[in-house]
C-alpha cells in the first residue's frame, strides 16, 4: 500500500497531478479541491489510496488524511466508485460530507457529477450511523446531548421500515423543523403527512 506520495509537481491534468518522485514521474489522480492547492514547480506531498483492478492500478492522492480517509469510507458505499468518490470531494471537503450526510442533505450531496438522489440517499442511509458513531454526543455540539439530528435518523428509519424507500424517508424528514419539543411519533407523523402531500 502506498500511503503517501513525496515529490516535485510537474504539472497538472484536468483530473490530476504528475508528480516526480526520484527520477519517476506518477500521475495521481485527484479531487479538484487538492488540485488547487498545488503549483507547478513547488514541492508537493499527497495522502494516497492505490485502487487496484483487475486491468489497473490507479493512485489517487490527497491534500489531508481526512480527506483520503473520506474517499475510502465513500468507496464502501454500494454504486460509488473512484470517480464518484473524487467529484463528492471536488465539491465538499470531508468536514462538509460529513455534515451533509448527518443533516441528510440529500440536495447537497446530489451537487456532484454523477450522484442522484437515490445515490445520495443511499449516502446518508450508509454512512450516517458511521459518523454517528464516531461523534459521542450525536450530530449535535460537541458536550450537547443529542436532539432533532438523531431524532432525524429515527424518523428515517421508521419510514423505511413502513416500505418507504430511503430516498423517500430522508427526503420527508429533511422537511422536519431543525429544533423541536415534539416526540418521535410526532415527527414520524409529521414526516407521513409531508409525504402524503407531494
Amino acid at each position: 500500500m502506498i500511503a503517501a506520495v513525496r515529490g516535485t509537481l510537474e504539472g497538472k491534468t484536468l483530473d490530476g497531478a504528475l508528480i516526480t518522485v526520484g527520477g519517476v514521474t506518477l500521475r495521481v489522480l485527484a479531487p479538484l479541491t487538492t488540485l488547487a492547492r498545488l503549483n507547478v514547480g513547488e514541492p508537493v506531498h499527497l495522502h494516497t489510496h492505490l485502487f487496484v483492478r483487475e486491468d489497473a492500478l490507479s493512485l489517487y492522492g490527497f491534500a489531508t488524511p481526512d480527506d483520503r480517509d473520506m474517499f475510502e469510507l465513500l468507496l464502501s458505499v454500494g454504486g460509488v466508485g473512484p470517480r464518484i468518490g473524487l467529484a463528492l470531494l471536488s465539491g465538499l471537503s470531508a468536514a462538509g460530507l460529513r455534515d451533509a450526510v448527518i443533516t441528510e442533505d440529500i440536495t447537497r450531496l446530489s451537487t456532484a457529477p454523477g450522484v442522484g438522489k437515490k445515490l445520495a440517499a443511499r449516502l446518508v442511509l450508509e454512512l450516517r450511523p458511521r459518523f454517528e458513531k464516531l461523534m459521542p454526543f450525536g450530530p449535535s455540539a460537541p458536550g450537547a446531548p443529542a436532539t432533532s439530528g438523531s431524532l432525524r435518523g429515527q424518523v428515517v428509519e421508521a419510514l423505511t421500515g413502513l416500505g418507504y424507500t430511503p430516498q423517500q424517508a430522508a427526503m420527508a424528514a429533511r422537511g422536519l423543523p431543525e429544533s423541536s419539543d415534539a416526540s418521535l411519533e410526532d415527527l414520524i407523523m409529521r414526516a407521513l403527512r409531508n409525504l402524503a402531500s407531494e
